[in-house]
């Protein structure tokens, strides 16, 4: 557990210095205070507008619900990228550059610098994603007060949790191929297989990427909690299985 934790302490430092953290909550503020912001101006901006042979653009009153959809949108497609590329050298450098050899000479264990990297990862994830969730909230509130979210709990956690299975991929696909490449091709292409199973209408319950930004439907109720829950639990094991299989294959990686 002291070998787990100094690795933690060592990570966090290491996200600082090399600005992870700081581009991390830099960017999903930015979005938290984008999204209420655009739903509530660009129908102002839009409304009225000639388009050119009589056409004239006719704005609705912006809602809560606008708010949110563009929040879900930013995270589930800009915010998915921005963890691709910030977490995709999160273990691959360290193999390519050999910087792991001293400390797994002197006894750390293999197990627990994958373990310590995912952590690190997945709070840095998670203080970023809820910082952004808090500032959309706020905004939200300010401009919409008293509009209630169904599902709400389900709905914000969900593409976190989608986020937990991207930092895993780029772990194992940094094991694999030790190589930037490596992570960020082995995460692009479970994702492609997803969004092909995805065109199946019947996968869409069991598919984790209808996580990343399908849960709006909760909100609108147009989908219910049992609708999601099935690709949540999926996702969740398939992560705790990719966790796994790194451990695995970097206990018989030769550095």
């Amino acid at each position: 557990m002291k070998a787990y934790l100094a690795f933690c302490k060592k990570e966090l430092v290491e996200s600082w210095r090399t600005y992870r953290l700081v581009i991390m909550l830099a960017v999903f503020v930015l979005f938290g205070i984008l999204s209420p912001a655009t739903a509530k101006l660009l129908p102002k901006l839009l409304d009225g507008a000639d388009m050119g042979g009589g056409v004239i653009i006719h704005m609705p009153t912006p809602t809560a619900l606008d708010a949110w959809t563009q929040f879900f949108k930013n995270v589930g497609q800009m915010g998915m990228l921005v963890v691709v590329i910030v977490f995709c050298g999160i273990i691959a450098t360290e193999l390519n550059r050999g910087t792991l050899i001293n400390v797994l000479t002197k006894g750390m264990r293999r197990s627990t610098v994958i373990l310590a990297k995912f952590t690190v990862a997945a709070a840095i994830w998670a203080v970023s994603y809820l910082v952004c969730l808090g500032v959309t909230y706020c905004y939200t509130a300010y401009y919409w007060p008293g509009k209630a979210l169904p599902h709400a709990a389900l709905a914000f956690v969900a593409p976190w949790v989608f986020g937990l299975l991207l930092i895993a991929l780029l772990i194992l696909g940094g094991v694999c191929f030790k190589s930037l490449y490596g992570s960020l091709l082995t995460t692009g292409g479970v994702i492609v297989v997803m969004n092909l199973a995805g065109l199946i209408p019947q996968s869409a319950k069991y598919n984790p990427v209808t996580l990343s930004a399908g849960t709006l439907e909760l909100l609108t109720k147009a989908k219910a909690p049992s609708d999601f829950i099935p690709a949540l639990a999926i996702c969740l094991a398939l992560t705790a299985a990719l966790i796994v299989a790194s451990v695995l294959l970097f206990n018989h990686k030769q550095l």
